[in-house]
């Protein structure tokens, strides 16, 4: 069996309503496909009423804690100390989600050190830092 990391985390969905809706979204990484985050979006929370998965490279979070960062399809940049926005684009529309920044931190601290790939160990005690901080 390969080994697989997930945490659930809940980000917020910034939108023009008064109070963003809280949305649980799974964060899953495994030695399958070592590279690579996947975002896992529940059917309530999507467009369509199907579950949704953003794949992406891990490498583009570690990025995106630090600096913007991105694609035209998935952007992520820091929003202050405590908080990370990630932008999701399709032919749907877009979706703005803040997170918080710890979390991510530990996902990825997490990843790296049981599904090691895409050049991730050597960042282990760099995150460590940083989630400690």
């Amino acid at each position: 069996m390969s080994p697989t990391v997930e945490q659930s985390v809940r980000a917020r969905l910034i939108s023009d309503a008064p109070h963003p809706a809280g949305i649980p979204v799974r964060l899953r990484s495994s030695d399958d496909d070592p590279g690579s985050l996947h975002m896992h979006f529940p059917p309530e929370v999507c467009l369509g009423g199907r579950a949704e998965i953003w794949t992406f490279p891990r490498s583009l979070l570690d990025q995106g804690l630090r600096t913007p960062s991105g694609t035209d399809d998935v952007r992520i940049w820091p929003c202050g100390r405590a908080q990370t926005m990630v932008e999701l684009r399709s032919p749907e529309g877009v979706a703005l989600l803040q997170f918080d920044t710890v979390r991510l931190r530990r996902f990825l601290l997490n990843s790296y050190a049981q599904v090691p790939g895409d050049g991730g160990a050597p960042r282990q005690d760099t995150l460590l830092r940083k989630a400690q901080g």
